[in-house]
């Protein structure tokens, strides 16, 4: 899966891909990859992209179809059968579930008016 929110960021800012591989210091056709979505981006990788790019991280994220994350007391991953453990930063946690509280409330509000209907 094609990284749209990097891809369209790192022009934003201004860099060539040359520029940012030069950065993570890797090929301009291997950063191309993960761009591509074909290489997956772990944490550190991610992290690395949103300090050079100089935004947060939660601005260019973007997890594949194939990766399952799990937050427990520890997060972890898996991506096509190998195991990964991540940090997921408190504040993504924190979001994530005022928006599911928000879902929730208006599919009440919806039932409602079907009921009322």
């Amino acid at each position: 899966m094609e990284k749209v929110k990097l891809l369209e960021m790192r022009k934003f800012k201004g860099f060539s891909q040359k520029q940012i591989a030069d950065k993570l210091n890797m090929s301009v056709s291997n950063y191309n990859r993960y761009e591509k979505g074909h290489l997956p981006l772990d944490e550190p990788q991610w992290n690395k992209l949103a300090k050079i790019l100089d935004v947060p991280l939660n601005e260019i994220i973007e997890f594949d179809d194939k990766q399952v994350i799990i937050c427990n007391d520890h997060a972890s991953a898996s991506y096509q059968g190998t195991h990964n453990s991540y940090n997921i930063p408190k504040s993504f946690i924190e979001t994530q579930q005022k928006y599911i509280a928000k879902l929730e409330e208006e599919n009440i509000a919806l039932k409602r008016l079907l009921e009322n209907k």
